[in-house]
Order: C-alpha cells, then sequence, then structure tokens
C-alpha cells in the first residue's frame, strides 16, 4: 500500500488540540487512491451477494427504514459487519503509520481496536435509509472509561444531501445528562434546553479518502440518504490498552486486535 508522505503521519500539535477541544478533526485525503478502489469493491461485491454478518435497515426501526425485512426494501443494508473479516486490505489499513501514529497522539502508545464495535462498511442506500438520531457511541459500550477513537473513512462523496454524519462540537467534555436523553438514549429534540445544544451541530463534508477522527462520546447524527446513489464509509473503533473492557459485557465478548 501506497503512503501518502506529502501527508505526514501525524497530526501536528494544533490538530491534536482542535482534537481534544472540538472532540472530532477530519484529516483530508489520507487514505491512498488504490485503498479506496479496493474497499469499494468489497462493499460493491457484499452488497450485492448479501455476504456475511449484515445488519438491515428494516431491523432497526430508525424513521425512514422499511418496516419489516419482508416489506419493500426490506433487505436494504446498513452495515456490513466485521469488515476486518471480509478482506486483508482492511487489516493492511489499521496498521498504517498513517493511522497508528494518529491514533497513539491520541491515545497513548498502545492501540486497540474492538472487533465487536464499529469494525464495519456503513451504507445509506437510496430510498429505504434511515434517520440516525444525536447520540454518543459509548451509550451501549462498557470499558473502563469512555476515551475511545473512531475514525470514519469516506468512500465516496459525504454531504447533507446524501445523509453525511453531523457532530455537536464540544459535547466529548460534557456529561450526558439523562433527563436531556430518550430512552433508546438518543439527545431529545423537542426539548427546549436542548435547542442551544442543537444549535451548534456541524455537518462534516467528506471526499473520498478523507477520515474523521471523533471520540466517542462526541455526540453526532445523520439523516437518510435522499440522493439516487450509495453513500458508504469504513468506520473503526480504537482505545487505549489500558482502557479495557468491563469483563460480563457485550465489549468483553470478542478478541481484539493490538495494533502498537
Amino acid at each position: 500500500m501506497t503512503h501518502l508522505k506529502f501527508l505526514g503521519t501525524e497530526f501536528t500539535q494544533t490538530e491534536v488540540e482542535a482534537f481534544h477541544g472540538d472532540g472530532y478533526f477530519v484529516v483530508r485525503s489520507l487514505i491512498p487512491t488504490a485503498c479506496i478502489n479496493a474497499m469499494k469493491r468489497i462493499a460493491q461485491r457484499d452488497l450485492a451477494t448479501h455476504q456475511g454478518d449484515i445488519e438491515y435497515e428494516a431491523e432497526l426501526s430508525y424513521p425512514g427504514a422499511p418496516e419489516s425485512l419482508d416489506a419493500e426494501g426490506g433487505r436494504t443494508a446498513r452495515r456490513l459487519r466485521q469488515a476486518i473479516s471480509r478482506d486483508p486490505v482492511f487489516v493492511r489499513l489499521v496498521k498504517e503509520p498513517f493511522l497508528v501514529n494518529r491514533l497513539q497522539q491520541l491515545l497513548g502508545p498502545h492501540i486497540v481496536m474492538p472487533l465487536i464495535h464499529h469494525n464495519c462498511i456503513m451504507t445509506k442506500q437510496p430510498r429505504f435509509s434511515s434517520d440516525t438520531g444525536w447520540h454518543q457511541d459509548t451509550r451501549y459500550w462498557n470499558f473502563t472509561t469512555g476515551d475511545l477513537v473512531n475514525i470514519w473513512i469516506a468512500l465516496g462523496e459525504e454531504n447533507p444531501h446524501n445523509g453525511c454524519l453531523r457532530v455537536l462540537p464540544g459535547t466529548h467534555l460534557e456529561p450526558a445528562q439523562r433527563d436531556r436523553l430518550d430512552d433508546a438514549l438518543f439527545l431529545r429534540t423537542d426539548l427546549e434546553k436542548n435547542q442551544p445544544l442543537l444549535a451548534r451541530a456541524v455537518p462534516v463534508e467528506l471526499h473520498s479518502g478523507d477520515v474523521l477522527f471523533f471520540h466517542a462520546h462526541c455526540f453526532h447524527a445523520a439523516t437518510r440518504n435522499y440522493s439516487p446513489e450509495s453513500k458508504q464509509s469504513v468506520v473503526f473503533t480504537f482505545r487505549s490498552l489500558d482502557n479495557r473492557p468491563i469483563a460480563g459485557t457485550k465489549s468483553a465478548q470478542w478478541p481484539e486486535l493490538l495494533l502498537s
């Protein structure tokens, strides 16, 4: 795999400070085109054949999703789970210095990749994709602390029309008050006291090969895909070695990759 040496393999100190302040940072054109094309081929192959572990939109019943697996569009994929097991290109990618070095700057010297959380090709399909409400990824995760970092790799254009991610800057630093959330731990958009927070929303528009690094505590959301084309992104989660999963929880059920 070709390295993008002109971008460097580390964040600048200013970029690290921006991540810690906002809870996210975008690195443009970080992933080599050959790698992006390989991941797109895998996504298109497995979407066409419904291969491997797949989460369907109908299974979550989010707004816009088909009512059931038997309804029109019921077999619309939301996520191709277990990306690491789909092709060696994903394993090679997460070992690349331009990712590992940056993750070390954010999390510490020893980086672990959980395989049970994210580790997927996230898709938003035309017509039958859904809206995802404001949430923190740690709402159902169980680690010693909530200090995990996600990377979101755009395999194509991501914009508000096709359901790009939106983030609430700085919310990784603010404890989520339970009375601001609904029963599923989504941030309530009908509460007056949440309106100033929601007004801070920023759409994260990406181009193919761009990478969004974001803290797992940072609130984020996305609308359905209103475009006629499929949108696909590769998403992984990382923790420091000492931020261990809590025994007996889902987070501790699967093996993990030690990357550094």
